[in-house]
């Protein structure tokens, strides 16, 4: 008797799993959805406000629609409403891939003071004309903030490789450095001219006004290479979340996926930041909200992660352009505004329980 109940528990179990496995795959492709409908809308609303069915119309048949409608989706507000998806799916992913190494539910490249340093690299080159790297004198802005940026988090990476470092005390590191780089960029501030300080300020408040096809196409390349990395390390990544002794009891060199993690990591959250300025928090929401929707399982919550990032950072591209009629405000601002009541949740949630 017991050896007949035993194939229908089995079936029982992979029945509950495939159920399981299809509900977070329908929960994807309606997030993909939402996301399509929400760059449709990005792509209609501006100065000139378009209804949806001219927006697709110069999108699948651009020789139906006059020169100017073409013109204006093509090549001024679809570079801005890809830039969004792009940025906002790259930043969810790398603070997604943070919390996963770093075992703590805070981390993003917000919070650790990638951006931060971002910020500071950038105004060193609009308020004194410092190139880090002189070769490259003309793309000296985005190249400063990339290399801050990267020397940043991989100062995050080495000193949680140390012994005796925690989990909080790497944190508190992150917090340290994010004050530290906004003293800096205060510094900076105050020694600048009022045209630099406009730059500086307009920098720091993050916009994708000055978006273009070749910064997409960049932001888009680094994400298309760095899904492939991490997807190819999904089960290392969903067994390091048992912990580091579970995983390495696995055969999972810890050391080195950390390593490779955050280099990929760096490199998601340095680029995007460079060429759009301070984006805070998509790294800290989206993966939040992937979790909470498909889980902790890799090969759910990586797409997951990517596809809410884009669609937090399109829908947050919509609402700056609805706020003040004729106005864009600064897209920066509206996710911190986001942000920081999620930021608040999570911080009195984990004092009543372990993450």
């Amino acid at each position: 008797m017991a050896v007949a109940t035993e194939p229908l528990e089995t079936m029982s179990g992979r029945g509950q799993y495939r159920a399981l496995a299809l509900r977070r795959i329908a929960m994807i492709c309606a997030l993909l959805v939402a996301l399509c409908f929400s760059l449709s809308v990005d792509m209609a609303l501006g100065p000139a406000n378009y209804t949806l069915k001219e927006v697709l119309a110069s999108l699948f048949n651009a020789e139906s629609v006059g020169d100017q409608l073409r013109v204006v989706i093509w090549d001024i507000r679809m570079p801005i409403a890809l830039m969004a998806i792009t940025v906002g799916a790259s930043l969810s992913l790398a603070g997604a891939q943070m919390q996963t190494i770093l075992a703590n539910p805070l981390a993003s490249p917000f919070t650790l003071g990638i951006s931060a340093a971002a910020g500071f690299g950038a105004a060193l080159g609009l308020v004194g004309g410092v190139a880090i790297f002189p070769a490259a004198v003309q793309y000296m802005i985005p190249i400063n903030a990339f290399l801050m940026a990267m020397a940043a988090a991989l100062f995050i990476h080495f000193a949680s490789t140390m012994r005796g470092v925690t989990v909080e005390t790497i944190v508190l590191l992150g917090i340290a450095l994010v004050f530290t780089f906004n003293a800096l960029l205060s510094l900076l501030e105050y020694l600048a001219s009022e045209q630099a300080l406009a730059a500086v300020v307009f920098w720091t408040m993050g916009s994708l006004t000055k978006a273009t096809w070749p910064k997409v196409w960049i932001t888009g390349a680094v994400l298309v290479v760095a899904i492939p990395v991490f997807a190819r390390q999904a089960w290392a990544l969903t067994a390091l979340r048992l912990g580091e002794d579970k995983a390495a009891s696995l055969g999972i060199n810890v050391r080195r996926l950390r390593l490779h993690t955050m280099l990929t990591v760096s490199l998601l959250a340095a680029i995007p930041v460079s060429f759009v300025g301070t984006i805070g928090f998509v790294g800290l929401v989206g993966p939040h909200i992937a979790r909470m929707l498909v889980g902790e399982d890799q090969r759910f919550f990586l797409p997951a992660s990517v596809i809410c990032g884009a669609l937090l950072l399109s829908t947050t591209s919509v609402v700056s352009k609805v706020l003040i009629p004729g106005a864009i405000l600064p897209i920066g601002v509206i996710t911190a505004l986001v942000g920081v009541p999620f930021f608040f949740v999570l911080i009195f949630t984990n004092r009543r329980r372990a993450w």
